[in-house]
């Protein structure tokens, strides 16, 4: 991880030059974690555009900083932002950029206080928002991130093919006895965690596109909708699919042929250079021109990585192109209310051929 994660402070180094930083004080953890390979619960990165970066964390972690992050300097202050913020006067910083969107107005004011005192009547450094900076890059994924990825979406696929080969899915049970045997299932192959509460919809909860799991118990001829992930080395994998139980209806039959068949527009709409609203759009009219665009309410996508939702946004709200190494799902629905509703959803990775498929349990019909 240590050369991973040096590269990608290269190219955080590489935007803070373009924007005239004299650093970065970098205090988002996901995005710590992703510069440096730190996992603890309290750490902070100041990045410096000339080089000679300092990461900073309490005492409480000192061994694993030593071993996570060992090509950095090491500050150990249990106030670690301040103190990394009184480093970069030290240290000459005229221009520093924040994480804004991480930063609430009275830490703004407390940071602004830090460097005013630290700076001792000399020039205080501006403070210059890089907003989500690390984000667009934490968004085209390396090669480490996709394995991390395509082992998180095997141990979903291996945990569901195992609930189904085992009779879980059956009448009788409640929505909350399946979801808890399923994440037990995935825990067991090796993930750390859900990737987010996981959802388990029968019958008319089927249409709620994200109704927690209950007592309601599934019966015979009732959709069963599953839409779960298993986090690996803290990358998340997402996947919906629907079943029916014990048998079919033939309005069931249409509606999931149907979303099955935006479903695959969509996927085969991930192209570099792609634009998302269009990516969304080439699966949304397959819903609308049968005339469900009142039923399906959410946008077709969204990245997945370190965060179960992040950058890119697939809708019809969405804004810029895809690019290969992006890691995105795909999940049309349409969603009857009271009736029932159908979601397909996979991950996977643009690429400059076709999209890497990375859930791959089967999207046909099963009655199970």
């Amino acid at each position: 991880m240590t050369g991973r994660a040096a590269e990608r402070r290269e190219r955080l180094r590489a935007t803070a030059a373009e924007r005239g930083l004299d650093a970065v004080l970098v205090t988002n953890l996901l995005n710590v974690r992703y510069l440096t390979g730190f996992t603890g619960s309290n750490g902070a990165l100041l990045l410096r555009t000339d080089g000679g970066d300092v990461f900073g964390t309490d005492g409480r972690y000192t061994t694993q900083a030593g071993t996570q992050v060992p090509d950095l300097e090491l500050l150990v202050d249990r106030a670690t932002v301040p103190a990394l913020a009184r480093e970069a006067v030290t240290r000459g910083a005229g221009r520093l950029g924040y994480e804004s969107h991480e930063v609430t107005v009275d830490g703004h004011r407390q940071l602004e206080r830090l460097l005013t005192d630290a700076a001792a009547g000399a020039t205080v450094p501006e403070l210059v928002s890089v907003a989500r900076a690390v984000e667009e890059l934490r968004a085209v994924k390396d090669d480490d991130e996709v394995d991390a990825l395509r082992r998180a979406c095997a141990v979903a696929d291996q945990a569901l093919a195992e609930l189904a080969a085992d009779g879980a899915l059956r009448p009788g049970r409640t929505e909350l006895e399946v979801g808890r045997e399923l994440d037990a299932r995935m825990l067991a192959l090796g993930a750390e965690a859900p990737s987010f509460e996981t959802i388990v919809a029968t019958g008319a909860n089927s249409a709620i596109p994200h109704h927690r799991p209950d007592r309601t118990v599934l019966a015979g001829g009732d959709f069963l909708k599953l839409d779960f992930g298993a986090t690996v080395d803290g990358y998340h994998s997402d996947m919906t699919r629907t079943v029916v139980l014990a048998h079919a209806a033939d309005w069931q039959r249409e509606v999931y042929a149907l979303v099955a068949e935006a479903q695959a527009a969509g996927r085969a709409a991930l192209a570099v250079g792609a634009d998302v609203v269009a990516v969304d759009a080439a699966s949304r009219d397959v819903i609308a021109a049968a005339g469900h665009a009142d039923h399906f309410t959410h946008g077709l996508g969204h990245g997945v990585g370190l965060e179960i939702h992040e950058a890119p946004g697939i809708g019809p709200l969405g804004a810029g192109r895809l690019a290969a190494g992006m890691a995105v799902t795909v999940e049309p629905g349409v969603y009857l209310p009271g009736h029932g509703g159908v979601r397909i959803e996979d991950t996977l990775v643009v690429t400059a051929d076709a999209p890497e498929l990375l859930t791959l349990t089967s999207k046909e019909l099963l009655v199970l």
